[in-house]
């Protein structure tokens, strides 16, 4: 295991620490849009490198970062992951996947009546993973490409970001210098049991996985708090809900809640800090109390969670199932593709995380025909702190090399 000092950052030359920068001064930071060939309209927000009078290993290096599930933007702010890669001085460009953040279903129905765009087919949840790696991906890349001016970017994906981004290594490399994964598995569900018990019981209805989401918040121990989840799984089911600028409404079983839950979750915390860090000990475990401050926590439960379409819940127990990982729509099978990878690829997942752990990612390590490829447990963590606790420097330290390996190694 590498041990590296938390000063890593320090310039010995020119004595600047960490600590000591005014980060708002080092970047410019602007949102900007662009389109789907389906039609939707994805936002991404960009951290620009301002030169600095230290040294900047990776200045204006285009890096775009893409949240996993039911996430958005703040899985990548919400810690320190953003900051000290712009002290290396990446070109951070976060992409929210539509129905996500600023790439809100919301935010079409404001496209539509502002410009006259039509409304996406699917824009009542009827979109699954499919659509994340067939569109958003993509047009997620392509612009990064067109704005910065570089034929080539970094990818860095949280959870199901990092899923898709081991699909589209396989097949569209040439738009990439090299690629990051965090907390993503190759194999879903390999080895463990319980979720692949769950990816049975999911086909049978939609009401199921809500019962099961309800299942696992019994164990809290607090009568408010099921009480407060009961309604939410109740409105879920029986209520319409206003989800336009144009006082849409729908009857929806097409979406799991967890934002809702998760402001939930905040409001424990708030309140019962013991009782939020207990809440891990339950399956599944998501976050390690000891590797993430309490504030920063909460803020993602309370702002960084989203509504996710049943669809997306329902192909991952179909991958994990049978054990694959498919773009069902265009027949891609990614898992064959993995040993077309040649690109420079860092795979990190928490000792601890459930989801991302040595059987579930082994697949792509072993297959991957990369020349630099680097296979990192980091010890302590889960699944949620990866991207925002205690160890984001080791990480983003890796990151960093292997960015400067990828550069100095490119033919093109």
């Amino acid at each position: 295991m590498v041990v590296i000092n938390t000063n890593f950052y320090k310039d010995e030359e020119k004595k600047i620490n960490l600590a000591d920068i005014d980060f708002k001064k080092i970047y410019i930071k602007s949102v900007y849009t662009t389109t789907t060939q389906d039609g939707w309209q994805l936002y991404i927000t960009r951290y620009k490198p301002i030169k600095q009078n230290f040294d900047q290993p990776l200045f204006n290096l285009p890096l775009l970062l893409v949240h996993g599930f039911s996430q958005n933007r703040l899985t990548w702010t919400s810690g320190e992951f953003v900051r000290n890669m712009i002290f290396f001085g990446a070109d951070i460009h976060i992409l929210e996947l539509r129905g996500h953040g600023r790439s809100s279903i919301e935010a079409q129905y404001k496209n539509h009546l502002i410009n006259g765009v039509s409304v996406p087919k699917d824009i009542d949840y009827d979109w699954d993973v499919d659509s994340y790696l067939m569109y958003d991906i993509p047009a997620g890349v392509k612009v990064v490409k067109d704005i910065t001016g570089h034929k080539k970017i970094f990818y860095c994906g949280h959870s199901m970001g990092g899923m898709l981004g081991y699909c589209y290594s396989g097949i569209a490399q040439e738009d990439l210098y090299g690629m990051i994964t965090i907390g993503a598995p190759a194999e879903l569900g390999r080895g463990i049991s319980l979720i692949k018990l769950a990816s049975f019981l999911m086909p049978f209805s939609s009401i199921s996985v809500l019962a099961f989401i309800k299942y696992m918040n019994l164990n809290m121990k607090g009568k408010q708090t099921i009480q407060h989840i009961n309604r939410i799984i109740k409105s879920a089911i029986t209520k319409k809900k206003n989800l336009t600028v144009d006082n849409y409404k729908t009857f929806n079983l097409k979406f799991i809640p967890i934002d809702d839950i998760f402001v939930q979750m905040a409001k424990i915390a708030k309140k019962q800090e013991n009782l939020i860090r207990k809440l891990p000990d339950q399956f599944p475990k998501l976050w390690n109390p000891e590797k993430v401050k309490l504030e920063d926590l909460i803020y993602l439960l309370e702002n960084g969670a989203e509504k996710e379409p049943i669809k997306v819940l329902e192909e991952f127990a179909k991958w994990t199932r049978h054990n694959e990982l498919k773009i069902y729509k265009i027949g891609l099978d990614c898992i064959k593709n993995f040993e077309k990878i040649k690109i420079p690829l860092a795979i990190f997942f928490g000792d601890q995380d459930i989801f991302a752990n040595i059987t579930t990612t082994k697949g792509i390590y072993r297959k991957a025909s990369s020349d630099y490829l680097l296979w990192r447990p980091v010890r302590g963590n889960s699944h949620i702190e990866l991207t925002m606790g205690a160890d984001i420097k080791q990480i983003s330290f890796d990151i960093k090399n292997l960015m400067e390996y990828a550069i100095k190694h490119n033919k093109d």
